[in-house]
């Protein structure tokens, strides 16, 4: 069984976050709140279906791997951090599958997503995708 322990736990601040002051000498600080995933979801292969989600409304399929999912709250701006995965689906294609934020379409309240190959040569509809985003909240 493993034990937390810090130095001190700091109140709030203006953003009603909790900073931990790590122990034994280390001085490093850290903000829980921003580090904390804001938003994160699990998607069926059809790309629209919520498979398990948080902060999350829904998913625009836009096309064979081309995806938009809404967050419930806004970021406070298009500057936070998405991070996306695929998984290969069944049948006998090798290919690897990535996932692409698509910089255009990007907005504080959704951002537009795409699964390919990895060679990028088609979009690809098959297997589940995960996103999580990291970032300030509104």
């Amino acid at each position: 069984m493993s034990t937390l322990r810090t130095n001190a736990l700091e109140g709030m601040d203006a953003k009603n976050s909790i900073t931990i002051v790590a122990g034994a000498g280390n001085i490093t600080t850290t903000n829980v709140q921003e580090g904390l995933c804001k938003a994160w979801l699990r998607a069926d292969a059809d790309g629209a279906t919520l498979l398990d989600s948080f902060n999350m409304t829904s998913i625009t399929d836009n096309g064979t791997g081309d995806y938009t999912p809404t967050f419930a709250n806004d970021f406070s701006n298009a500057l936070y951090s998405l991070t996306a995965t695929a998984q290969h689906g069944g049948g006998d294609n090798n290919d690897s599958r990535i996932m692409t934020q698509q910089d255009r379409n990007v907005t504080a309240g959704a951002s537009r997503i795409r699964r390919t190959t990895a060679n990028g040569a088609s979009n690809e509809n098959d297997g589940d995708y995960n996103v999580s985003v990291h970032g300030d909240l509104a």
